[in-house]
């Protein structure tokens, strides 16, 4: 989440996320028209576009050198693609093609998938298992997880009673959270094993769809966004393990009562009395709008992004302790020229009390023993930022080597 890459009408644009006042734009490019996938590998320079003028074919770039690395072609239209060092995953509707990201070559195919009409895939960003996870049936919402490393089958996890929506990886690969077409439950599985660890109910009066599920890095928080004006952030964690003493009110009597009561009453009841509500909201100014939400560290603060399909980046607060109402504080253009234009509003909005910037100044991840400084080609290592070692492949990409991604005649 520390880069934003999008396509328009007249090819693509990569941003840089560091700071919350500015939006950095890194590269743009209109050599290819109508790009509507547009996937950058982290903060590197290899970018893979795919443009509604050629749908089955995917381009791969180098973008700081202006070179075309290699491009396929395939049978139908490409619906998504997923990086991560390891791997590169094209999505059809009906097949599935895994790629080695180091010389591009094509390891596996997939066929005969069930119909995948929205491209619904999701791929672990941590190498070390490079898990991938699709729908793997139609009808109802059972997911098929697939070990991307070994090319073998791992699991199928029978998640929701209705097709798939949604699917995301936390940022080691050791959860897998989904949402089905009603949206109106999200779902938590271990991986690999698929044990369900957390259910969240997102609503009960409407069916949504959801079009955004993501983690936060430390995979404390998940954010979930749907065709709707609310944005919901839920706080992963056991409430028995966590929450404080009740006070002796009659609320709280009444509280254990009711906890207790779970333990008596049957398995689908119990669930739906146990399940916890969102510990933090954002209310947008648009509804009905296809969006995009990462749970991002800026400036050494957790903050909530939401990128909308009319072209503008929301940035909130999110208080990691007391959660509530996420404050907005930066509204960004991503399709003015020059400057990034802001949001005059922005500067009417409270000041952050003190005792937030308090409880959000702590570590909220644990430090990784085993760093290396950042490849980042936007500025990345002279920020002084750090990437765990255990996020690179072995050989590191550093597409600043010559030779790292040599010409491939396809």
């Amino acid at each position: 989440c520390s880069s934003l890459a999008i396509g328009t009408t007249t090819g693509y644009r990569l941003f840089s996320l560091s700071s919350v006042e500015q939006l950095d734009q890194v590269h743009e490019s209109n050599e290819i028209p109508d790009v509507y996938i547009v996937e950058r590998l982290f903060s590197s320079s290899l970018v893979v576009v795919v443009s509604h003028a050629k749908p089955q074919q995917m381009n791969v770039y180098h973008f700081k050198k202006g070179t075309e690395i290699c491009n396929y072609s395939y049978s139908s239209n490409i619906l998504s693609i997923r990086l991560n060092r390891q791997r590169l995953v094209v999505c059809l509707e009906e097949s599935i093609y895994i790629h080695n990201i180091k010389d591009m070559k094509l390891l596996k195919t997939i066929l005969d998938t069930p119909p995948n009409t929205t491209g619904l895939c999701a791929l672990s960003i941590n190498h070390a298992n490079s898990y991938l996870a699709y729908p793997g049936s139609a009808t109802s919402g059972e997911i098929a997880l697939y070990d991307g490393n070994t090319l073998k089958t791992a699991c199928s996890i029978p998640a929701h009673d209705g097709p798939l929506a949604a699917l995301t990886f936390n940022s080691t690969g050791s959860k897998l959270a989904s949402a089905s077409e009603k949206g109106t439950v999200i779902r938590v599985f271990s991986i690999p094993g698929g044990q369900k660890l957390y259910e969240f109910r997102r609503g009960m009066k409407r069916y949504v769809n959801i079009s955004s599920l993501v983690f936060s890095m430390d995979s404390q928080f998940l954010c979930a966004s749907s065709n709707t004006e609310t944005v919901h952030i839920f706080k992963l964690e056991h409430l028995t393990d966590s929450r404080p003493e009740e006070p002796p009110t009659w609320s709280g009597y009444m509280g254990k009562m009711f906890q207790a009561a779970t333990n008596y009453l049957p398995a689908q009841v119990s669930g739906m009395m146990s399940q916890d509500r969102a510990f933090a909201t954002v209310r947008l100014n648009i509804s009905g709008q296809r969006n995009i939400c990462a749970l991002s560290t800026i400036q050494k603060l957790p903050r909530l992004l939401v990128t909308t399909s009319d072209g503008h980046l929301y940035i909130y607060n999110l208080d990691p302790q007391d959660g509530g109402e996420c404050v907005l504080i930066k509204n960004h253009s991503l399709l003015s020229s020059g400057k990034m234009e802001e949001n005059k509003e922005n500067d009417l909005q409270p000041p952050v009390p003190q005792s937030y910037a308090a409880t959000v100044a702590r570590q909220s991840t644990v430090p990784s023993t085993s760093t290396m400084p950042g490849y980042s080609e936007d500025g990345g290592a002279l920020r002084g930022e750090v990437i765990p070692e255990h996020e690179f492949a072995t050989g590191p990409v550093c597409l600043d080597d010559e030779n790292e991604f040599p010409p491939v005649s396809i």
